[in-house]
């Protein structure tokens, strides 16, 4: 074990994985975020003009094809090594999961709900915020789930920019050419990204578990 992995070199770098890991949380919790905020737009507006899912799926699709260091690489001549030049990449390819997510989920809300809120004198607006959303959140909120998990391996490409946490180790161990120390960084790199995830994951979880209690009662049942 001591061959290829130091836990010397773990001990000696407490800080910095914790200050990586935590550069780490925050790009993603960014990246969700915007693309969560953005997402729910789109999807209102799609709402309304039914036309529009073709072209904003389609974009969005596009947009998510588009292979992370390709889109980086366009982007650091416009934005610089920046902050700003992660979190474009990051939130695109958020987008396509979020919309297609949160417009199912509101279109899987069922009508005879819908009939009985616009039959209490519910406005378009109330009905969208006060019925169709929070019906829609399992649904939401699974797509979040992926987007959340995904965004934290892209993270990792943005260390080719400076930053990208974890992916910080994973690159410098690369460059030393797989010496224990090299190795080290590489493993502490890959398997905080996985439990990262995991903790992401499981923490969303418990979120829509809190903000959706008749689903729970219904599970009981």
């Amino acid at each position: 074990m001591a061959d290829f992995f130091s836990w010397e070199w773990v001990f000696d770098h407490l800080d910095d994985i914790w200050e990586q890991t935590m550069e780490h949380l925050l790009l993603t919790v960014i990246a969700v975020f915007f693309g969560l905020l953005i997402s729910l737009g789109l999807s209102v507006y799609v709402l309304g003009n039914r036309r529009a899912y073709a072209p904003i799926t389609g974009f969005t699709g596009l947009l998510y094809t588009i292979p992370s260091l390709a889109l980086f690489a366009f982007l650091v001549p416009i934005t610089g090594l920046s902050v700003l030049t992660a979190e474009i990449g990051l939130v695109s390819y958020t987008l396509l999961i979020l919309v297609r997510n949160t417009v199912a989920g509101i279109d899987g809300v069922p009508l005879p709900v819908l009939e009985a809120a616009a039959g209490m004198g519910y406005t378009r607006r109330q009905l969208l915020w006060r019925v169709q959303i929070p019906l829609a959140l399992p649904v939401i909120i699974a797509g979040v789930r992926i987007a959340a998990v995904t965004t934290i391996g892209l993270v990792t490409v943005t260390s080719l920019i400076g930053l990208g946490g974890l992916g910080f180790f994973i690159l410098r161990g690369l460059s030393l050419f797989f010496s224990p120390v090299g190795t080290t960084q590489i493993i502490v790199g890959v398997v905080l990204s996985v439990v990262l995830a995991i903790i992401v994951d499981l923490a969303l979880v418990g979120t829509q578990r809190v903000l959706t209690p008749w689903a729970r009662s219904k599970e009981a049942v």
